[in-house]
């Protein structure tokens, strides 16, 4: 979201994408160059090996920009392995998305955060990780940690190779400001979707900003409640269904219209600020940090940033079910990197994958500055967490939703170009008055079978 293979970090987010705008752009690859150190240039050798050698190596990285984890592992894995250094580019998620086909073809990246996995795998454009997979003992893992980013012979995910590997991760939820939340007298997390409404309603008649949230540009930030909402009223497994391009899924279910039409009335009921089609993530997350709203729905990536600019603040839970004690659900993506298939440095590419997944640095990296869980063997090394921490809540979270076994693949993510075509441009008309919820959800079912030739 940008996390966002969604993401968003969108970028958002989780891993979010939208891959197919290869005809819009520009024939040079975007990006401004910084060489972190080092100038070796020579090539670990297509051995099998997946080692970084001994050799003077330098990996191209092309990245999100405005979010501090992969720096910290770049860092930290030429701390540890000094003949590996890194040449990287950085730029917004929104320009990744349009840019990612051609960057990958072009100017092939030995790592890059992807925007969607799908059509770039099926376009040949990513390199097949199985042989790291076996290598590394990766198929031992948790198998919902890698499903997201295995593609079959029909372009349809979880199943087929592993074309992608994760930073950590990640999810989304409900982070409010405590302070805020005393002078309305919410002194803990509403337990049900109609005690959040009240929530909300409270804040408003106060004068404060119920929520903060980025709807503006190509990635809109709608997306997160919407999918919040989805998983209150319907089954997770439908969404993943839908997102995976299983036959006969569809978005525009009974349950997801009820989700979609109670985003509308928190727009009518005037819960968002009035000028949140043109947010982008930058000023959302500066209204939250300078205590301007109540919610943001956000991603746990934001939780160590959180912890150091408002330490004590903030708090966060998953958007709630319909009962108490109801079934919960969210948004869970890897922070989705991959290789180019025309890499020059695949197989070292694929060792610093493996080292962030294992390494007990990296991934103390993973929870301290990118607020989320590690990917990894189930058993492996966690860092400790202060207990009144936002990182703290957020990795509980992340727990509930693994037991719930409520994790979802970003909607945003469930074709190459749906995120920027279809979801954004529809619910910014939601915002404006110019669509419900029922039609939102018409529209984009019916972009989604256009784009997948159903």
């Amino acid at each position: 979201m940008s996390r966002t293979s969604g993401s968003p970090r969108v970028a958002v987010v989780a891993s979010l994408g939208l891959a197919s705008l290869l005809a819009a752009t520009a024939c040079s690859a975007p990006g401004t160059s910084t060489a972190e150190g080092g100038s070796g240039t020579a090539a670990t050798s297509a051995s099998g090996d997946m080692s970084c050698g001994t050799e003077d190596v330098t990996l191209s990285a092309y990245v999100e920009t405005g979010f501090p984890l992969s720096a910290a592992l770049f860092e930290e894995f030429t701390k540890q392995h000094p003949n590996v250094t890194f040449d990287v580019r950085e730029d917004q998620f929104a320009v990744i998305t349009q840019n990612a086909p051609r960057v990958l073809a072009d100017n092939p990246p030995d790592l890059m955060r992807l925007p969607q996995v799908s059509e770039l795998a099926a376009d040949g454009l990513l390199y097949d990780l199985d042989a790291a997979a076996e290598t590394f003992g990766w198929d031992e893992w948790p198998a919902s940690q890698l499903e997201q980013m295995r593609v079959d012979d029909d372009g349809r995910r979880g199943n087929g190779p592993l074309y992608a590997m994760g930073l950590n991760f990640s999810m989304t939820g409900v982070f409010y400001n405590k302070e805020l939340a005393d002078q309305i007298g919410m002194t803990q997390p509403p337990a049900t979707l109609a005690e959040l409404d009240e929530v909300l309603q409270r804040a408003k008649d106060a004068g404060i900003t119920p929520i903060a949230q980025f709807n503006g540009g190509a990635t809109g930030g709608f997306a997160f409640p919407l999918q919040g909402l989805m998983a209150s009223y319907g089954d997770p497994s439908e969404i993943n269904a839908w997102t995976f391009q299983q036959p006969g899924a569809r978005i525009d279910t009974p349950d997801n219209v009820k989700a979609a039409e109670h985003l509308q009335r928190w727009v009518e009921n005037g819960y968002f600020a009035d000028d949140v089609n043109s947010l982008d993530y930058s000023m959302m997350m500066s209204r939250f940090l300078e205590g301007k709203s109540l919610f943001m729905f956000n991603g746990d990536w934001e939780s160590g940033n959180l912890d150091k600019q408002m330490p004590g603040k903030v708090g966060f839970f998953l958007v709630p079910p319909l009962e108490e004690g109801g079934q919960v659900g969210a948004m869970s993506a890897p922070l989705t990197y991959g290789i180019s298939a025309r890499a020059e440095h695949p197989e070292c590419a694929a060792f610093f994958l493996d080292w962030v997944a294992t390494d007990d640095q990296a991934r103390t990296i993973a929870v301290e500055v990118g607020g989320s869980h590690p990917m990894g063997p189930a058993d492996a090394f966690m860092p400790e967490v202060g207990e009144d921490t936002v990182t703290a809540q957020t990795l509980a979270a992340g727990a509930t939703i693994g037991e719930a076994n409520g994790s979802m693949e970003f909607i945003a993510n469930a074709t190459g170009a749906i995120y920027a075509k279809s979801w954004t441009p529809n619910l910014q008309k939601l915002v404006a008055g110019e669509q419900d919820g029922a039609g939102l959800l018409t529209a984009v079912q019916a972009d989604y079978e256009r784009e997948i030739g159903r």
